[in-house]
């Protein structure tokens, strides 16, 4: 498993994970939030999106990437 999240790409999702979170915690009653704010906070946490594997998408830099 290659990294191919950006560094602008994981503070994205991050942002949007902190703020599903936040709404979660603020009205209860959409438990769903909660779910679904693991999603881009998993994938900013690990650098790793397995939705760009099939369309071979990579913002991670080049000079960051590993040589394959």
């Amino acid at each position: 498993m290659h990294k191919n999240l950006g560094t602008a790409d994981r503070a994205i999702r991050l942002i949007i994970g902190i703020a599903l979170l936040g709404l979660f915690l603020l009205d209860g009653h959409l438990r769903w939030l909660g779910l679904v704010a693991i999603i881009p906070l998993g994938t900013a946490a690990i650098g790793f999106c397995p939705l760009y594997v099939p369309f071979k998408i990579n913002t991670r830099s080049r000079a960051a990437s590993p040589q394959a």
